[in-house]
């Protein structure tokens, strides 16, 4: 586990920093080792460039992100209350103009404006390209890739690559077998000296030396 304190990876570079350590709201959930890198803005304003249309005090909606994820600069989760309703004779959000129409003013009545579509879920070894964008409602399996602007609606199979505008497959890391290895090994929950004495063997792509370490 990294250190609360801890913000950036490297000495050497303040465009990185590890996620976990810069969020404050508690409907965001990142797991350690996380980074983001941002060469545009300040890495650690995270939450407000690139969490958007997130209003968890009317959806409860969450943002889930697992460990060891690699989010490049300019990725953009878009929460719920940017689907406007789309089963009202128009598309206008009266309801969030509750003083100017009169309207209900309580949280249930205003997140009537939108439809929702769920939490945003990544899971473990996720890298998520340059400028992506996760819609509402989306899950991302363990060891996917998101390529650079890809518009992502539809869940990702674990460890697959997608890409395009909308996201779609374009083919699996590795083959069944693998993957169904590494979801068993899931090492990315191990301990901190376990991960550094297999770091080889990860890096290497060496399965059969990763499960002798587990």
């Amino acid at each position: 586990m990294i250190p609360a304190w801890k913000i950036y990876p490297s000495s050497q570079r303040r465009s990185t920093v590890y996620l976990k350590n810069v969020v404050k709201n508690p409907f965001i959930e990142v797991g350690d080792y996380t980074v983001y890198d941002d060469f545009v803005n300040d890495p650690r304003d995270f939450e407000r460039n690139n969490v958007l249309y997130h209003y968890p005090e009317c959806n409860h909606d969450r943002l889930r992100i697992g460990r060891f994820c690699s989010i490049a600069c300019g990725a953009k989760f878009i929460f719920n209350a940017a689907n406007h309703a789309m089963d009202s004779l128009s598309t206008y959000t009266f309801p969030l103009f509750f003083e100017e129409w009169d309207l209900p003013t309580d949280t249930a009545s205003i997140a009537e404006t939108w439809d929702s579509r769920g939490d945003i879920v990544v899971g473990n070894d996720v890298w998520i390209g340059y400028e992506a964008i996760i819609l509402a409602g989306v899950t991302i399996g363990d060891g996917a890739i998101i390529g650079s602007r890809a518009l992502v609606t539809k869940d990702v199979p674990p460890y697959t690559i997608v890409g395009g505008l909308p996201a779609k497959p374009i083919r699996k890391r590795f083959d069944e077998e693998t993957i169904a290895r590494l979801e068993a090994l899931r090492w990315w929950d191990w301990d901190r000296e376990k991960i550094k004495r297999s770091i080889d063997a990860i890096r290497h792509g060496d399965i059969d030396a990763l499960e002798k370490n587990a």
